[in-house]
Protein backbone atom coordinates (compact mmCIF):
# COMPACT_ATOMS: atom_id res chain seq x y z
CA UNK A 1 0.00 0.00 0.00
CA UNK A 2 1.00 3.87 -0.43
CA UNK A 3 -0.33 6.39 0.73
CA UNK A 4 0.36 9.95 -0.99
CA UNK A 5 -0.86 13.45 0.45
CA UNK A 6 -0.89 15.96 -1.37
CA UNK A 7 -0.10 19.05 0.91
CA UNK A 8 -2.60 22.67 0.53
CA UNK A 9 -5.05 24.67 1.87
CA UNK A 10 -8.63 24.16 1.15
CA UNK A 11 -10.96 27.33 -0.36
CA UNK A 12 -10.48 28.38 -3.71
CA UNK A 13 -9.03 31.95 -2.23
CA UNK A 14 -5.71 29.41 -1.59
CA UNK A 15 -6.17 27.79 -5.01
CA UNK A 16 -3.11 28.14 -7.81
CA UNK A 17 -1.15 29.80 -4.51
CA UNK A 18 2.65 28.97 -3.55
CA UNK A 19 1.67 26.72 -0.62
CA UNK A 20 -0.60 24.69 -2.94
CA UNK A 21 1.23 22.94 -5.18
CA UNK A 22 0.82 19.65 -3.12
CA UNK A 23 -2.75 19.69 -3.98
CA UNK A 24 -1.59 20.79 -7.49
CA UNK A 25 0.54 17.72 -8.04
CA UNK A 26 -1.79 15.41 -6.35
CA UNK A 27 -4.65 16.62 -8.74
CA UNK A 28 -2.08 15.37 -12.04
CA UNK A 29 -1.19 12.35 -10.23
CA UNK A 30 -4.87 11.19 -9.43
CA UNK A 31 -5.84 12.00 -12.98
CA UNK A 32 -2.63 9.86 -14.07
CA UNK A 33 -4.24 7.19 -11.69
CA UNK A 34 -8.25 8.04 -12.65
CA UNK A 35 -8.51 7.96 -8.92
CA UNK A 36 -11.22 9.82 -8.02
CA UNK A 37 -10.42 12.55 -5.10
CA UNK A 38 -13.79 13.48 -3.38
CA UNK A 39 -14.69 11.50 -0.93
CA UNK A 40 -14.55 13.83 2.25
CA UNK A 41 -13.26 11.44 5.06
CA UNK A 42 -10.42 11.19 8.19
CA UNK A 43 -10.19 15.31 7.90
CA UNK A 44 -9.09 15.15 4.07
CA UNK A 45 -10.30 14.39 0.82
CA UNK A 46 -9.32 10.94 -0.29
CA UNK A 47 -9.43 8.27 -3.04
CA UNK A 48 -8.16 4.79 -4.02
CA UNK A 49 -7.69 2.49 -6.17
CA UNK A 50 -5.17 0.13 -7.49
CA UNK A 51 -1.82 0.34 -9.44
CA UNK A 52 0.06 -2.30 -10.39
CA UNK A 53 -1.67 -4.71 -7.48
CA UNK A 54 -1.09 -2.16 -5.01
CA UNK A 55 -3.52 -0.08 -2.98
CA UNK A 56 -3.30 3.22 -3.37
CA UNK A 57 -4.54 6.10 -1.33
CA UNK A 58 -4.58 9.55 -2.73
CA UNK A 59 -5.26 12.52 0.37
CA UNK A 60 -5.60 16.33 0.37
CA UNK A 61 -6.10 17.51 4.07
CA UNK A 62 -8.70 19.79 4.70
CA UNK A 63 -7.04 20.63 7.99
CA UNK A 64 -5.67 23.85 6.20
CA UNK A 65 -1.42 23.81 6.17
CA UNK A 66 -0.33 24.44 9.82
CA UNK A 67 -2.61 21.13 10.93
CA UNK A 68 -2.16 18.59 8.59
CA UNK A 69 -0.84 16.37 10.60
CA UNK A 70 -4.14 15.50 12.28
CA UNK A 71 -5.39 14.11 8.95
CA UNK A 72 -2.36 11.95 7.97
CA UNK A 73 -2.01 11.01 11.04
CA UNK A 74 -5.66 9.59 10.95
CA UNK A 75 -5.15 7.99 7.13
CA UNK A 76 -2.01 6.22 8.54
CA UNK A 77 -3.63 4.35 11.73
CA UNK A 78 -7.67 3.90 9.61
CA UNK A 79 -5.88 2.00 6.52
CA UNK A 80 -3.07 0.53 9.06
CA UNK A 81 -0.24 1.65 7.00
CA UNK A 82 2.89 3.11 8.22
CA UNK A 83 5.41 5.91 7.79
CA UNK A 84 7.17 3.41 5.27
CA UNK A 85 4.00 3.63 3.36
CA UNK A 86 3.95 7.24 3.30
CA UNK A 87 4.82 9.86 0.39
CA UNK A 88 4.04 13.56 0.74
CA UNK A 89 3.95 16.09 -1.76
CA UNK A 90 4.47 19.76 -0.63
CA UNK A 91 6.02 23.08 -1.95
CA UNK A 92 9.58 24.18 -0.54
CA UNK A 93 10.53 27.84 -0.82
CA UNK A 94 14.50 26.77 -0.70
CA UNK A 95 14.12 25.20 -4.26
CA UNK A 96 13.69 26.96 -7.27
CA UNK A 97 10.73 27.58 -9.02
CA UNK A 98 10.37 24.98 -11.10
CA UNK A 99 12.08 22.08 -9.98
CA UNK A 100 11.82 19.33 -7.28
CA UNK A 101 13.86 17.19 -5.18
CA UNK A 102 12.66 13.53 -4.37
CA UNK A 103 13.90 12.62 -0.11
CA UNK A 104 13.51 9.85 1.65
CA UNK A 105 13.77 11.89 4.66
CA UNK A 106 14.35 14.92 6.15
CA UNK A 107 13.29 17.89 8.26
CA UNK A 108 10.44 19.77 8.47
CA UNK A 109 12.75 22.97 7.60
CA UNK A 110 10.73 26.18 7.52
CA UNK A 111 6.89 23.81 6.36
CA UNK A 112 4.69 24.43 8.91
CA UNK A 113 2.59 21.69 7.57
CA UNK A 114 5.10 19.07 7.32
CA UNK A 115 6.23 20.20 11.09
CA UNK A 116 2.79 19.23 11.98
CA UNK A 117 3.27 15.94 10.39
CA UNK A 118 6.59 15.32 11.70
CA UNK A 119 5.12 15.99 15.56
CA UNK A 120 2.13 14.19 15.08
CA UNK A 121 4.01 10.85 13.58
CA UNK A 122 7.00 11.06 15.82
CA UNK A 123 9.31 10.47 12.95
CA UNK A 124 10.77 12.37 9.74
CA UNK A 125 11.77 8.74 8.01
CA UNK A 126 8.90 9.04 5.08
CA UNK A 127 9.48 10.06 1.75
CA UNK A 128 8.75 12.91 0.22
CA UNK A 129 8.43 15.04 -3.21
CA UNK A 130 9.26 18.74 -2.27
CA UNK A 131 8.58 21.30 -5.05
CA UNK A 132 10.15 24.75 -5.42
CA UNK A 133 8.23 27.70 -4.85
CA UNK A 134 11.52 29.70 -4.54
CA UNK A 135 12.25 32.41 -2.17
CA UNK A 136 10.36 35.42 -0.88
CA UNK A 137 12.15 38.55 -1.35
CA UNK A 138 14.11 40.05 1.67
CA UNK A 139 12.05 41.36 4.29
CA UNK A 140 8.82 40.08 2.51
CA UNK A 141 6.73 38.35 4.72
CA UNK A 142 6.88 34.54 4.35
CA UNK A 143 3.34 33.71 5.02
CA UNK A 144 1.82 36.34 3.06
CA UNK A 145 4.43 34.88 0.14
CA UNK A 146 3.39 31.64 0.23
CA UNK A 147 0.07 32.30 0.49
CA UNK A 148 0.63 34.57 -2.72
CA UNK A 149 -0.33 33.83 -6.41
CA UNK A 150 2.18 32.85 -8.99
CA UNK A 151 3.91 35.73 -11.21
CA UNK A 152 2.57 35.13 -14.93
CA UNK A 153 6.23 34.31 -16.04
CA UNK A 154 5.84 31.28 -13.48
CA UNK A 155 3.14 29.45 -14.30
CA UNK A 156 5.18 27.53 -17.41
CA UNK A 157 7.23 26.37 -14.64
CA UNK A 158 4.84 25.66 -12.08
CA UNK A 159 2.80 23.59 -14.37
CA UNK A 160 6.05 21.72 -15.56
CA UNK A 161 7.13 21.02 -11.94
CA UNK A 162 3.84 19.98 -10.57
CA UNK A 163 3.83 17.37 -13.57
CA UNK A 164 7.98 16.54 -12.71
CA UNK A 165 6.59 15.83 -9.10
CA UNK A 166 3.31 13.38 -10.05
CA UNK A 167 5.52 11.27 -12.87
CA UNK A 168 7.99 10.98 -9.81
CA UNK A 169 5.27 9.62 -7.89
CA UNK A 170 4.09 7.10 -10.40
CA UNK A 171 8.13 6.17 -10.96
CA UNK A 172 8.01 5.35 -6.39
CA UNK A 173 4.75 3.31 -7.58
CA UNK A 174 6.55 1.91 -10.28
CA UNK A 175 9.92 1.26 -9.34
CA UNK A 176 10.56 2.46 -5.68
CA UNK A 177 11.74 5.47 -4.11
CA UNK A 178 15.56 4.92 -5.59
CA UNK A 179 14.75 5.27 -8.72
CA UNK A 180 12.45 8.12 -8.74
CA UNK A 181 15.48 10.08 -7.03
CA UNK A 182 17.79 8.89 -9.75
CA UNK A 183 15.11 9.80 -12.21
CA UNK A 184 14.17 13.35 -10.80
CA UNK A 185 16.45 14.59 -8.66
Amino acid sequence: MKIIVGLGNPGEEYANTRHNLGFMALDKLAEALDIDVSKEKLGGLIGTGKYNKEKIVLVKPLTYMNLSGNCVSKVLKFYKATEEDLVVIYDDIDIEVGKIRVRPNGSAGTHNGMRDIVEKLSTSEFARIRIGSGKPLKGQDLANYVLGKFKKDELKKIDEATTYASEAALEILENGLQSSMNKFN
